[in-house]
């Protein structure tokens, strides 16, 4: 059997790249191989593709407004839609015992199917069923929160390339998530003086041959708009014309329903104490809770769209559901901010009242209030906006005059 030895010769002042003598030696011969680069093994160690196309606009408005809230003013947020932050939207004590007892139980300590408990997808698919859309347990996926669902829902309907229709103003996400995977976000108007329906027209327009699907977010965040049936009915006429799938609260399941399982197998799949809590959650919570809730939230409604209406400047749009209120800025009344993120960030200096300016949903000069709140920090909140409208708003005379001086 012949012989063989390669052997390299050469070395490097500066330890990095080496230009090496090759040879190949066979049966006492020597042979040429040419030059070879020598390299030392580096850290390299790059941000993701994905991780550099993730964009959340709210974090980046909100993080970027470097203002401090009046000090002898009680700082008053209306910006976050979380209903158990104050305590007057606490969780049925029916759902804390729920999950108690699964916890103290042990059942549910393991790892369980990536799309769920099957116990646990009857369970939800038995109280959601009806004659009109029969549900049964296969029909069902369970995710980590809303979140997880809409990632799931994109990730199985779209490709890199494709587009897909998101209202504005809308829910920051849906657009975070999609750029991040490479989809194109076409935004689709909603109206404010039709009580945020969608432009119909608009939005048939944008639809081509890469629309995979159009988000219809209704109860709307940010707008606590409620689509009429009428409405809901025109809008399933223009995806039928158009043959786009919608992506609504649920999952637009039945002809991608093996997608979704497999990229359900990405992840370890959903909390499995709730899961294990969920059935008694759902049978046992009682309706009062859910009809109590609701009475807050409307109450909290109405004050705060009757407050805000009273204001010189503001036109806030009388919400239908969610837990939140849109109000539009009347920006030349205001000429000294440039727009509603001026405005939100004076207002937190000076009132200490906290509201997200609506750029964060493609809406310039509106700003979203959050209605979970107490009643009497409602009223409180209104009458502190009321003081700063007042302070800095200009007829339209006295817009035009700083308009002059400018």
């Amino acid at each position: 059997m012949d012989s063989y030895l390669i052997q390299v010769n050469g070395h490097d002042d500066h330890g990095d790249h080496a230009m090496l003598d090759v040879h190949l030696k066979t049966n006492g011969n020597t042979i040429p191989l040419g030059k070879a680069k020598g390299r030392k093994p580096r850290w390299a160690v790059r941000a993701s593709e994905m991780s550099k196309k993730t964009f959340n606009p709210v974090r980046a408005i909100v993080d970027s407004m470097k203002v401090e809230p009046n000090p002898k003013k009680a700082m008053i947020s209306l910006s976050l839609g979380d209903p158990t932050v104050f305590g007057n939207l606490p969780t049925n004590n029916e759902v804390t015992r729920a999950v108690k007892e699964v916890l103290d139980s042990g059942r549910c300590n393991g790892y369980a199917p990536s799309v769920g408990y099957q116990s646990c997808r009857e369970a939800v698919a038995a109280f959601y069923t009806c004659p009109e859309a029969p549900l049964e347990a296969q029909d069902v996926i369970l995710t980590s929160g809303c979140s997880q669902a809409i990632e799931l829902a994109l990730a199985v309907l779209a490709n890199p390339g494709q587009n897909i229709l998101v209202p504005r103003p809308g829910f920051s996400l849906y657009k975070t998530l999609a750029l991040s995977m490479g989809i194109e976000v076409k935004l689709y108007n909603l109206l404010p003086e039709k009580a945020w329906e969608i432009d119909l027209k608009q939005l048939e327009s944008l639809v081509d041959e890469k629309t995979a699907c159009l988000i219809v977010n209704n109860p709307s965040n940010p707008c606590g708009s409620v689509f009429s049936k009428r409405h809901l009915q025109k809008i399933l006429a223009v995806a039928s014309r158009q043959c786009v799938p919608i992506l609504a609260d649920e999952i637009y399941g039945d002809m991608i329903r093996d997608g979704l399982v497999r990229l359900s197998q990405r992840i370890l799949g959903p909390c499995t104490l709730v899961q294990g809590a969920l059935e008694r959650i759902l049978h046992r919570t009682p309706s009062e809770f859910y009809h109590n809730t609701l009475s807050i939230l409307k109450s909290n409604a109405d004050l705060c769209y009757a407050a805000l209406s009273a204001i010189p400047g503001l036109r806030p749009v009388r919400p239908a559901g969610a837990m939140y209120l849109m109000v539009e800025i009347e920006m030349e009344h205001f000429p000294e901010f440039e727009n509603d993120v001026e405005f939100t960030e004076r207002l937190i200096s000076e009132q200490s009242v906290f509201c997200l300016p609506a750029t964060c949903f493609e809406y310039p000069n509106f700003f979203r209030v959050v209605i979970t709140v107490p009643e009497e920090m409602i009223l409180e909140a209104c009458s502190r906006i009321q003081e700063f409208c007042e302070m800095h708003y200009q007829g339209a005379e006295g817009a035009q005059d700083l308009e002059c001086d400018k």
